[in-house]
């Protein structure tokens, strides 16, 4: 699914902010990105979800080289893809339900179907009161919650999600990281970056540990490994 050879990735002329990065991923698995902050991890994960190339090495998803993939077939492989951001990136005149609609519609689903789809996951997230409020008038955990759906809705192949938990209490980022989990069930490859280590231990995933740019695996809190 996701397959890193010694990859190391730097903004402009700048020191590298990853370094000899290996790593291979396989489908249907689930990793916790932890490190201290400035460790690179949203680095790490802009590398999964396309929005950056690395300044070297090999970076291959589902089977594809990034570096001699053909424009054309970037987009198709992005909508495969889905990323929870830290800054939530909502469209301010669209309302939660449309906001969380937006994947379904690109994807041509009839509207009937996406209504009661998407009504369905904003209540499981707590938000049956807000399915028609705009973002500016939520807080920030509702916004992250809005995000997530809209991230979760389309069952992506891969999923990568920067700090999701990090703007909601823990009875709720626990709420999250169960719906993360039973989208794994169903398949999809989980990428969680999280500072949360009260979270990560609930929960018997591996984690890449990502510091001074090197990373190493480690082993789930059960001793689960990938």
């Amino acid at each position: 699914m996701v397959r890193f050879e010694n990859v190391g990735m730097r903004y402009g002329s700048g020191p590298e902010i990853l370094r000899d990065i290996s790593m291979s991923l396989a489908p249907g698995s689930f990793h916790f990105l932890t490190g201290p902050s400035g460790a690179g991890k949203s680095s790490l994960l802009k590398l999964m979800y396309l929005a950056e190339r690395p300044s070297r090495g090999l970076v291959n998803l589902f089977g594809k080289d990034i570096a001699t993939l053909p424009r054309q077939e970037l987009p198709p492989l992005r909508r495969r893809i889905g990323v929870v951001f830290q800054d939530f990136r909502l469209i301010d005149h669209l309302s939660a339900v449309d906001n969380v609609s937006l994947p379904l519609r690109v994807a041509g689903l009839p509207e009937e179907e996406i209504r009661s789809h998407v009504t369905e996951l904003l209540r499981w997230v707590g938000l049956a009161d807000h399915l028609n409020a705009r973002p500016a008038t939520l807080s920030g955990g509702q916004q992250q919650r809005v995000a997530i759906a809209r991230a979760v809705i389309s069952r992506p192949s891969l999923l990568v999600a920067d700090e999701p938990t990090g703007n909601v209490d823990e009875d709720m980022g626990f709420r999250l990281l169960r719906l993360f989990d039973e989208l794994n069930r169903l398949g999809t490859t989980m990428v969680v970056a999280t500072h949360n280590e009260r979270l990560v231990a609930r929960f018997n995933h591996p984690r890449l540990h990502l510091e001074n740019g090197e990373l190493r695996l480690e082993r789930g809190a059960l001793g689960g490994t990938a």
